[in-house]
């Protein structure tokens, strides 16, 4: 019999009959299965409330980044990635920030952008004008369905109004500008949004269609510097590379893509270990690389007066302390707890200077001994582990791996073989 994935009430099935069925369409083993249906802190039960036709939990690895001096505050950095090196590398630049004093940040004010977008407008340009005079207004009645926010100094702020031109015709997109404070801010913001539609529908004779928050955060932006001294990571030559390289960011997309992809590493496992929006999150770090038209990098190196490498970042940074898997998931609960942050604000700026340190580890191997010595040596014991190596056996053949420069799962097995016959 034809298997088919033409499921009537799925959703409506528990996690366990779900699994079952799965396992029977996918020709799971029971070990297979019970590694799906496995849990920890995150029950099955918690779970299936937060995702849909849920089958089981997936794991990461959880570690924490040490060393970050940041305003003047020592900081633990809870990071959720299966990537080998990132964790130790954070660590290592952080490490060295510290001789200068540490990462220095700051930000803007917790503001995200609902878009209204009306179609259908005889006079674009008019209608503009109409709902700029009607700011006020508009305003008031966003910010009537959240007094909460209101309360504590949040809310609809501004809004900005666009004639945008589009295949179809000139649309008229409203961004209406909203505070916060310590939310990623997604149901505030589109809540609010759904409410003024109708206003605005009545102010320009046309046609609501998309209101809905923007990913792309950019007046919502965090920013971090440190100094890196000359003596602290190699000398002048150190230096200079580490800029050279910068500057072949900075002029090639295709370098700048790898570049941010190391700001990332950071920013994105600390996103996810706190439970918040890793999707969200890098669409508009890569938008806001985009700005200019041309996809540049996020951070920046130059050479300050007595030789040493100053690094900077600015990026978008959404991410909130309330709401979602961030008080859900109680493995984010305890992430947040172990950052030690009051606000959403200060979340932020760290996973900015985060994600800065990210990028001067990547920087440095690159500038000097390739990226591939200091990856592969962790990576090793990976492929030592795929290889069937278990116990003393994993960081024997590992080591050996690195030594030769063969850091191979063919290799990895040879010497398993050899292992084992020399062990008879």
């Amino acid at each position: 019999m034809a298997r088919s994935s033409k499921i009537s009430g799925f959703y409506k099935q528990s996690p366990k009959e779900r699994l079952r069925f799965v396992s029977e369409f996918s020709g799971l083993t029971e070990e297979e299965a019970s590694c799906i249906s496995a849990t920890g802190a995150l029950s099955l039960d918690a779970a299936d409330r937060m995702v849909e036709n849920l089958i089981g939990v997936m794991e990461v690895p959880l570690g924490v980044a040490v060393n970050f001096f940041i305003n003047g505050r020592d900081y633990l950095i809870p990071m959720a990635i299966e990537e080998p090196s990132v964790i130790a590398a954070a660590s290592n630049a952080a490490k060295m920030a510290r001789e200068a004093g540490g990462f220095t940040t700051s930000s803007t004010a917790p503001i995200m952008i609902g878009q209204i977008q009306a179609a259908g407008i005889a006079d674009p340009g008019g209608a503009r004008m109409r709902i700029l005079e009607k700011k006020d207004e508009i305003i008031r009645r966003a910010n009537e369905v959240d007094p909460v926010l209101v309360k504590f100094g949040g809310g609809a702020k501004d809004l900005e109004v666009r004639v945008i031109e589009t295949p179809g015709e000139r649309m008229v997109i409203t961004h209406l500008l909203v505070d916060c404070r310590d939310a990623m801010g997604a149901n505030a913001v589109n809540t609010m949004a759904e409410t003024v539609a109708p206003y605005i529908e009545e102010l320009t004779g046309g046609r609501v269609y998309l209101r809905i928050i923007s990913n792309f955060a950019d007046k919502r932006l965090m920013r971090a510097k440190a100094v890196f001294t000359k003596e602290a990571i190699g000398g002048e030559e150190v230096v200079d590379g580490i800029i050279t390289a910068y500057h072949f960011a900075a002029a090639d997309p295709y370098r700048a893509a790898t570049h941010n992809k190391g700001i990332m590493n950071g920013v994105t496992a600390a996103v996810l270990a706190t439970g918040n929006d890793t999707r969200a999150i890098e669409a508009g770090a890569h938008v806001y690389a985009s700005r200019s038209g041309v996809y540049r990098p996020l951070s920046a190196y130059e050479k300050n007066a007595n030789g040493d490498l100053v690094g900077t970042i600015e990026m978008p940074m959404a991410v909130g302390l309330v709401g979602g898997a961030t008080k859900t998931n109680p493995i984010a609960r305890a992430a947040v707890k172990i950052l030690g942050v009051r606000t959403a604000t200060e979340m932020g700026e760290i996973f900015a200077a985060l994600g800065l340190a990210q990028n001067f580890a990547a920087m440095r191997a690159l500038a000097t001994e390739g990226i591939q010595r200091g990856h592969m040596g962790l990576h090793s014991r990976n492929v030592a582990i795929q290889a069937g190596a278990a116990g003393d056996l994993v960081d024997r053949v590992a080591q050996i791996m690195v030594r030769e420069g063969k850091v191979r799962a063919d290799r990895a097995k040879e010497l398993l073989e050899e292992m084992k016959e020399q062990g008879k």
